[in-house]
């Protein structure tokens, strides 16, 4: 017996058994769209292995680390883990215009550069206008392979005619269709099925895969949450379109750290890697106006020092306004009762707005230290010390509790030039040059900020 048709919601991904002007899950008017039965396995699916499964002692290597290949760009290589791994693939995903098709290019460039094929296939443009981007960024003569296609099926044969390549780029995922399916191209259903055959290649043939995504405007990679499920990694290339410096994130990573980020600066000729984020993200701080402190912060495994403002300022309506940039907006509304409670502040009177330099966004509890001496600082009036560092979670209780991985934080600290960190009680440093001041609670925090250090 045939399988029926099915009803999918091409926002969300729900399924549901009839048609409906709305989905009951997102809410989308008009987002409902019928879709036949899967389609039959055909010369591209394989066939299903029947072999018995083997040991892990069976497996073993004289290398067990998954071979890399790295593409040269080493903000890259970094966020991946040391290189691309054989047979991987990663969706990079990002706001349209941040710059996702010229890292990719310039990575694939670099490798091709190397000695190794590079195979970048463009759903958007054209080869002609592909090859005008190259040139603008000094890649024209970088001997990457270049196509211009859509069907999947049209791909993969190509793909498959040639000599095996070590790195296939699509760009994007959204635009790419498989015959198999009567849905339009964008569509769940198509990119689903096209990224599964991609992945699939990828797998059998030993080439890395790079696929190409489009974000929501919920700040989602656009397609069905399966795709993010086939792929090995899921990177975010993020950046402010006031901002000149664009960030690489990983989310998921099978063979790396997660959280890690890559920092890259744009220019007239691509994107040019930062060596040394915490110089960008601090800036001059030649000033010492009230409201700045230093938080002392780690990315993945990259320890980065970022500027944290606040503004402190009489209500100008009967609610307080609050106003949060890089940072959680229920994170900064817990400061604030902790230390009008455990400190007896009176802050939350007044209306309050807190921003990270540079655009950067905070998302682990260690900043609550560095956050709150710039509210208390910003308060009182007084300016904190130039040279000097916080990190350290503010508990409900008003007690502040110990950061992990002090000692990297510290050092970078001592290479860029600062001579005192505000830190939790019990935090040690084995190498020199670096005074600690050690805060046990809020209502100390309160006098340190509060006097200007």
């Amino acid at each position: 017996m045939a399988k029926s048709s099915t009803f999918v919601c091409q926002s969300c991904g729900a399924v549901t058994a009839k048609w409906s002007g709305k989905c009951e899950a997102c809410g989308g008017w008009n987002t409902i769209v019928e879709e036949g039965p899967p389609p039959p396995l055909g010369t591209n699916a394989g066939k299903r292995g029947k072999g018995r499964p083997f040991r892990l002692e069976d497996l073993k290597t004289q290398d067990e680390a998954p071979p890399r290949r790295v593409t040269g760009i080493g903000e890259f290589d970094r966020v991946t883990g040391g290189g691309l791994v054989a047979g991987s693939a990663l969706l990079v995903g990002g706001d349209p215009g941040v710059g996702k098709s010229t890292l990719i290019l310039q990575a694939l460039a670099e490798y091709a550069k190397a000695g190794g094929r590079a195979v970048y296939i463009s759903g958007e443009e054209a080869m002609a206008q592909v090859r005008l981007r190259a040139a603008r960024m000094g890649l024209s003569e970088a001997p990457v392979a270049l196509g211009a296609a859509t069907c999947v099926e049209a791909i993969l044969s190509t793909l498959e005619a040639g000599p095996p390549p070590g790195i296939v780029a699509i760009d994007s995922i959204q635009t790419i269709w498989t015959g198999a399916l009567d849905a339009a191209p964008g569509t769940i259903a198509q990119v689903r099925t096209a990224s599964f055959d991609l992945v699939r290649y990828a797998k059998a043939s030993g080439a890395a895969l790079l696929l190409i995504g489009h974000v929501t405007k919920e700040g989602q990679i656009a397609g069905p949450k399966q795709v993010e499920h086939l792929v090995d990694a899921v990177l975010y290339f993020e950046g402010e379109r006031g901002h000149h410096f664009r960030v690489l994130r990983a989310v998921k990573n099978r063979f790396g750290p997660t959280d890690e980020i890559g920092v890259f600066e744009m220019t007239g000729q691509g994107l040019a890697e930062v060596a040394n984020p915490s110089e960008l993200f601090l800036g001059d701080r030649s000033g010492r106006a009230p409201g700045a402190a230093v938080f002392a912060g780690l990315e993945g495994t990259r320890p980065l020092l970022v500027e944290i403002q606040a503004l402190v300022a009489p209500p100008g309506y009967g609610t307080p306004r609050r106003a949060v940039v890089g940072w959680d907006s229920g994170r900064l509304a817990m400061i604030l009762a902790v230390l009008d409670a455990r400190a007896g502040l009176g802050i939350t009177a007044h209306d309050v707005y807190l921003n990270v330099a540079g655009g950067l966004k905070i998302g682990e509890p260690a900043a609550d230290l560095a956050a709150a001496a710039a509210l208390v600082s910003s308060f009182s009036g007084r300016a904190l010390p130039p040279d000097c560092v916080f990190f350290g979670e503010i508990s409900l209780s008003g007690d502040v509790r110990p950061a992990p991985q002090a000692e990297l934080r510290l050092k970078e600290a001592v290479k860029l030039g600062f001579k005192t960190a505000v830190v939790p009680l019990g935090t040690r440093m084995t190498s020199p040059g670096l005074a600690l001041r050690e805060i046990a609670d809020v209502a100390a925090l309160a006098d340190f900020a509060g006097d200007g250090g």
